[in-house]
């Protein structure tokens, strides 16, 4: 089992030091350095060396040189000074106000339906930050395009260059206005809704998307019926509002019209696969407190969302 730095009796401080000398050649240059007597650099060398059980540096008027030891220590020493940097780079990332333009491109959907508020409390708090949103359906560049961050729905392609927090994960179930089911009656199975109409999903090649239905372990697929299709979830919720039929859509989009009693919920038994929405956005070391900023706000928007 391999030993922690503190378990060795080893202070951290020292291999900050040791590394200071042995880069820069010099006690005086290092202890000018780090802001040290040159004394107390001295001294705490000859610790790390005592605590070693062996020299790390030779070191003559003229010159130091590493011993083989000195070398192997180094590349430990150097680890902890990397470490000690990304932790104060953390800390001033942190306590950095957000500020800058922030490119985001989300589905109009999800702008319209559920972030108009949350969006505008973010630019009342963060009076820094410019935001601009694409809403266009198109599946943009992060990286080309110079996007901050997308929101993306289900399964998403492996790339090393972007990461991807989770945001919700939405349930989908059938939906109509309580005047189409008075008017064509409520389906009591799958079965049934071969004889109503349906406000169909576009998918990107045309054609209709299926319904699947999934009830415990039965299931039941089928392309709906209907004459009626668009590309926009919201879109099919404003027209299955206004009578034109059945749809299938996000619980979370919904959550208002059927509060307002606009929407009803078909084959409340039966729901539809779910689906994940992400906040991609490219892979750094540390995130700009911009863009941490706004995913907070994401996640918290959507979290009233998630089934």
């Amino acid at each position: 089992m391999e030993q922690s730095i503190a378990e060795t009796g080893i202070d951290p401080n020292d291999l900050l030091i040791f590394a200071r000398v042995a880069e820069l050649g010099s006690f005086s240059r290092a202890a000018e350095r780090l802001g040290l007597p040159k004394s107390t650099v001295s001294r705490r060398l000859a610790a790390l060396e005592q605590r070693m059980g062996e020299r790390l540096l030779l070191r003559t008027t003229r010159r130091q040189t590493l011993t083989e030891l000195g070398l192997q220590l180094l590349e430990h020493a150097r680890q902890v000074v990397a470490e000690v940097a990304a932790v104060s780079a953390l800390r001033e990332q942190r306590q950095a106000a957000p500020s800058g333009r922030l490119r985001v491109s989300m589905p109009s959907d999800f702008a319209n339906l559920l972030l108009v508020d949350s969006l505008a409390a973010f630019m009342a708090l963060h009076p820094a930050i410019s935001l601009d949103l694409d809403l266009s359906p198109r599946r943009v560049d992060l990286l080309g395009e110079g996007f901050d961050v997308a929101i993306r729905m289900g399964d998403l392609p492996d790339d090393a260059l972007l990461v991807a927090s989770k945001l919700a994960v939405f349930t989908h179930s059938l939906y109509a206005s309580p005047s189409y089911l008075a008017e064509h009656g409520d389906p009591q199975t799958p079965d049934d809704l071969a004889r109503h109409k349906a406000v169909r999903l576009m998918r990107g090649n045309g054609e209709a998307a299926n319904w699947t239905l999934l009830h415990g372990a039965e299931r039941w697929e089928a392309v709906p019926v209907g004459r009626l299709s668009a590309n926009s979830p919201e879109m099919l919720m404003r027209l299955a509002r206004a009578g034109a039929g059945i749809a299938a859509l996000p619980d979370g989009f919904v959550q208002s019209a059927v509060r307002e009693g606009a929407l009803r919920r078909v084959l409340p038994d039966w729901q539809l696969p779910s689906s994940t929405a992400w906040a991609v956005y490219p892979g750094r070391k540390l995130m700009p407190p911009k863009t941490r900023a706004l995913v907070d706000m994401l996640q918290m928007a959507l979290s009233g969302c998630s089934r």
